[in-house]
């Protein structure tokens, strides 16, 4: 039968239902009909994720995950988007009837002061509560202090919404924070869930804040007393230079038996000047403590610390854990002292706390009977350990969020034991620990097997390979540059001069005609309403503002809106929500693209750190003198196709890796990515446990790889002889009993982040630090390095692999060359104090970047096809090597005016391509 005969396939319409049947059949996949068994199920499911999800993208996504994972043919997108839409208004009804019995006349009236302007303050209790901090202040931490306490005047932290999921809770909590007093009051009944959710939440992160800012407060301060005594001992090091060189005078003559002792001190005090000895000895040479004086150089700031420390004691209630018995003992202590106005610490008082490195300043203050300075750093020794005992989970407060007891951020088992099934079928992981080790075991002998091949056909002189060398040390030499054809530059190159130029305003117009990204940007106060011409013009003149760092004063004059209509826009609808939806609806238009396919399957993605300067206040920025002042950092998530699906704001000084899953697992775009790349920053133990345990990859590019040890399975010799090559690179055994008893608890722990019981980053920077490294904590990293044992088997083993990670590594950091561009005004630096400022100005030049990249591949799809049109070869090899993450095309300065653009546009919606430039001859020798 010729090829010509399958245009009649189909055309009986019964033939593709009986072939599906037939399929179905022998795949073992079955249908859902409506008002079957699996589709109650789905719609159950759903309920219950959309009680933890508002995201209609991310439900989707996840009842297609669902599906797939129970082996049921999915139904029409259309009944799939309905259920979603009935889950969510049920999830609606259902938090109402849930919190109904909280909504006394009580608490109603206290929820509708909130609303109400306070003469004292100048600004409703709500609009109070949601300011935040600028820095870490004596005086900040104070403020933080008082709403606590008007929190729990009105009994907040008593309110329990338990019943609500935890994503249901944060998701009504934050539309309470953005809405106005104005905007609740149109909600009317609704109002009222809505606020109860956001005081339920502040009563727990108001602590957090308190206990943030009590941290970083001292931290500034133990900062400061560190780059002192570094300054002191650089003095300190110049001075005993000098008393080296006088020594090396000294010492000779010392030494030297012709020279009679009557005659050495004559002799040296000729030779070297009595002007010149006075001036070394003027100065005293003492023995510098363990610490080097830096805990001494603190108590300078010992009052300024009193002027919150005290407070922060008495407000917060502090727990300790396993092995913090002496430091909670200290702390009860310390805080009867404030109360009382003791000068004197208690001779009873604990100090097995302290750490070896202060212990010697309590030792000489107790003995030479100075009770002051014994208090003060007593006083000063709880108020670190304190908070070093906050940083890893072994203090904790009840209630709390970010510094609650780690354990709380799991399920507990009765959560679990009716999920467990469901999201082992989802994740592909059996729920059986043995199955699960055996699992483990195949992988990880197949993936050494490989390696074993490897290394047993590298040749001693071969370039590029790795290796072992007659030490057993191992020899990863480094990859060489890509090559990438010259082919390849050329039709770059000839792309670029065939785009149209286009102003930054335009292109988002352009795009938004094909997309209706704009129509994401809701109002805050719930109104559905179609967005306006002008409405639209506004909205992109803010997103312009912030992503190009105009800021809005100087957009203004450059777009002709005024300033105050700029300032309303971004208020009502500019929020991190509707820059998350319309970047998820960029990015999918982008998925969708032809030519993006060909730069990558949408499966694999990585993620960075980009630093950018910072002026002002902030709580987030930091002071790093390699990069000549304060900053801050935005951590980027970016798939194989070019385009960013995730962007947070951290800390430049925290460590990344606690964030890598976070965006990761919240991706609601139709990437379908199971594949993450890092660099070493990301490649922690625990991360590599978690991927896997959520059925992901994790697949990191790491250096000193001969520095990382790997697992075996068995002892040293049963290794050697099945993998003689690769077997002494295997240093440590596999505790598999470990695992095998706490695997329900790992699954437990992954389930928890993949259905947003807690965030990744919490999980990741707790649990692990500890210093009471619990068993699960343990479990979690023998279950990364196994996982971390076959990826770098199968790293090292594979060179195509390796070239893969780093290409995907490299997509990531040519998008920072292009959010540098776009981010152009006042020089790149951020002056928005606030952590959700700078959240909604990130997540801004992400969306800019995006639609970069999205029309740029658009335009060169167009391209292409005219080439190709013309009977040029334009092969999709050569196409892959080819960004669209390039700023060529465009100007970054232009007026927004919609219908004006959109006049500009063909039949069909496009601009008119540059006729393409002949390509100049090349010489070749």
């Amino acid at each position: 039968m010729g090829p010509a005969a399958l245009k009649l396939y189909g055309q009986r319409a019964q033939t593709r239902s009986d072939h599906l049947a037939e399929i179905a059949t022998y795949l073992g996949w079955k249908s859902a009909p409506a008002g079957g068994t699996a589709m109650k199920e789905l719609e159950q499911f759903l309920l219950d994720r959309a009680m933890e999800h508002d995201s209609p993208t991310l439900l989707f996504n996840l009842a297609r995950e669902y599906l797939m994972a129970a082996k049921v043919i999915r139904p029409g997108v259309l009944v799939l988007a309905k259920m979603v839409r009935a889950a969510r208004r049920a999830a609606s009804d259902l938090t109402s009837q849930m919190v109904g019995h909280l909504l006394t006349e009580e608490v109603r009236a206290d929820l509708e002061r909130m609303l109400v302007v306070d003469a004292t303050l100048g600004m409703t209790r709500l609009e109070w509560l949601t300011h935040p901090a600028k820095d870490a202040s004596a005086a900040a931490v104070k403020s933080a202090i008082d709403k606590l306490a008007w929190l729990r005047g009105i009994d907040a932290h008593r309110i329990d919404v338990s019943v609500l999921p935890n994503e249901r809770h944060r998701f009504l909590a934050q539309v309470a924070r953005r809405s106005t007093g104005q905007g609740l009051e149109r909600r009317q009944e609704r109002k009222f869930p809505i606020v109860l959710a956001y005081v339920a939440q502040a009563a727990s992160d108001q602590p957090d804040e308190v206990v943030a800012l009590f941290d970083q407060a001292v931290s500034a301060r133990e900062s400061r007393a560190k780059a002192k005594i570094d300054e002191a001992l650089v003095e300190r090091a110049k001075r005993g230079e000098a008393r080296q060189l006088l020594m090396e005078e000294i010492l000779p003559v010392l030494a030297d038996p012709a020279v009679p002792d009557e005659q050495v001190c004559v002799l040296l005090r000729n030779r070297i000047g009595m002007q010149r000895l006075r001036e070394i000895t003027a100065d005293a040479w003492k023995p510098l403590p363990r610490d080097h004086g830096r805990f001494s150089e603190l108590d300078s700031s010992y009052t300024y610390l009193r002027q919150f420390t005290p407070n922060v004691l008495a407000a917060v209630d502090f727990q300790g854990g396993p092995g913090t018995a002496e430091l909670m003992a200290a702390v009860a202590v310390l805080k009867e002292l404030n109360r009382t106005g003791g000068r004197k610490v208690p001779g009873g008082a604990p100090t097995a706390f302290v750490p070896a490195r202060y212990a010697d300043y309590l030792q000489r203050a107790r003995r030479s009977g100075e009770d002051a300075a014994f208090r003060h750093y007593w006083e000063l020794c709880v108020i670190l350990c304190l908070r070093d005992g906050l940083r890893s989970g072994d203090v904790f407060v009840p209630g709390s969020r970010r510094y609650a007891d780690p354990a709380t951020y799991l399920y507990t088992a009765e959560q679990w034991a009716p999920e467990q099934a469901a999201y082992c079928r989802l994740v592909g992981k059996p729920a059986d620990a043995a199955e699960a080790l055996a699992q483990g075991k195949e992988e990880l002998h197949a993936a050494l097997a490989e390696l074993e091949s490897a290394l047993a056909g590298a040749a001693p002189d071969e370039v590029g390979a790795v290796r072992l060398e007659d030490d057993d040390q191992l020899v990863v030499p480094p990859l060489s540059a890509e090559d990438v054809p010259t082919e390849a530059r050329i039709l770059k190159e000839e792309l670029a001069r065939m785009l149209p130029f286009a102003p930054i305003a335009s292109l988002l117009i352009e795009l938004d005609a094909r997309t209706h990204f704009l129509d994401c940007f809701t109002h805050a106060g719930g109104r559905k309403l179609s967005v306006s011409a002008e409405t639209k013009r506004n909205i992109l003149a803010v997103l312009i503002a912030l992503a190009t760092n105009l800021g809005l004063s100087r957009m203004s004059e450059a777009c002709g809106v005024s300033y105050d209509v700029l300032a309303w826009t971004l208020e009502w609808y500019i929020r991190e929500e509707t820059l998350r939806e319309a970047n998820t609806v960029i990015v999918n238009h982008h998925y969708q693209l032809p030519l993006s396919k060909v730069f990558g399957g949408g499966t694999m993605s990585s993620s960075d750190g980009q630093r950018f300067p910072l002026r002002g206040k902030s709580l987030t920025g930091r002071h790093m003198v390699v990069h000549g002042g304060q900053v801050l950092s935005t951590y980027t998530h970016v798939s194989d196709q070019w385009s960013t699906y995730g962007t947070k704001v951290i800390v430049p000084t925290a460590r990344e890796a606690h964030y890598v899953l976070d965006d990761f697992l919240g991706n609601a775009t139709d990437l379908p990515i199971d594949e993450h790349a890092t660099d070493s920053h990301g490649a922690t133990l625990i991360n590599f446990a978690l991927f896997d345990l959520v059925g992901k990859a994790l697949t990191p590019r790491l250096r000193d790889l001969s520095r990382i040890t790997l697992v075996r399975d068995d002892t040293p010799t049963e290794i050697a002889e099945r993998y003689p090559h690769a077997g002494p690179l295997l240093g440590a055994r596999w505790n598999e009993d470990l695992i095998a008893s706490c695997w329900g608890g790992l699954l437990r722990m992954a389930g928890a982040l993949k259905y947003g019981q807690a965030s990744a980053s919490l999980i990741v920077g707790k649990w692990p630090a500890a210093s009471r490294q619990n068993t699960l904590a343990a479990a979690l990293k023998e279950w990364g390095m196994l996982r971390r044992t076959v990826h770098l088997a199968k790293y090292l083993s594979d060179p195509a692999y390796r070239r893969k990670i780093s290409r995907q590594l490299n997509k990531g950091e040519s998008l920072h060359a292009l959010r540098r561009d776009l981010h152009y005004a006042q020089q790149g630096t951020l002056t928005r104090p606030h952590l959700e400022q700078q959240t909604e100005q990130a997540w801004c030049l992400t969306l800019l970047t995006n639609s970069v990249v999205a029309w740029t591949t658009e335009y060169y799809s167009r391209a292409v096809l005219q080439l190709r049109s013309q009977g040029r070869q334009v092969s999709d090899e050569i196409l892959s090597h080819i960004s669209p993450g390039h700023s060529d095309n465009i100007n970054f300065f232009g007026v927004v005016n919609v219908e004006a653009e959109l006049a500009k546009l063909d039949g069909g919606g496009w601009r008119p391509l540059r006729p393409a430039q002949p390509r100049e001859p090349q010489l070749r020798p």
